[in-house]
């Protein structure tokens, strides 16, 4: 329920309505951002980052664990995802697929500036929107 579509079909009666949904300022979003210039859709959509990493993660994943059975990545996602490791963000999985094919650590921080903690979910941010004059706008960053 969030989307330009909806402030393209009701513009301005939504001024003053506010909502939050999943978001970061991180350098990861602002990558983000710049990987999405002219496509159809634009990095900083609701989920949009968020979709991207998680597919990021199971790719990452798998190249640690030399294996594309999930039973045998799932082990792997903290490995990746969280410190020790190069740092690793949107645009540059050949980068990480490269250390991890070389036997060295990633860190990967994406487009969500992603930490993951146990059992296995995203400590995150999100982001508080509001309309004005028929336009979503940030208010801030949690």
């Amino acid at each position: 329920m969030v989307g330009e579509a909806l402030t393209d079909n009701f513009g301005t009666a939504l001024d003053g309505s506010i909502g939050t949904n999943p978001g970061t300022d991180s350098p990861g979003a602002a990558m983000m951002a710049e990987l999405t210039e002219g496509k159809e859709f634009k990095g900083d959509d609701p989920y949009v980052p968020e979709a991207y990493d998680a597919s990021a993660l199971i790719l990452l994943a798998m190249q640690a664990a030399g294996s594309t059975d999930s039973a045998v990545y799932k082990d792997r996602m903290f490995d990746v995802a969280n410190a020790p490791g190069v740092q690793i963000f949107p645009g540059e999985l050949a980068k990480g697929l490269q250390i991890l094919a070389d036997g060295g650590e990633i860190d990967y921080v994406g487009g969500t500036a992603l930490e993951l903690i146990e059992p296995g979910e995203s400590a995150g941010s999100f982001r508080e929107t509001e309309v004005r004059d028929g336009k979503f706008e940030t208010v801030m960053y949690h």
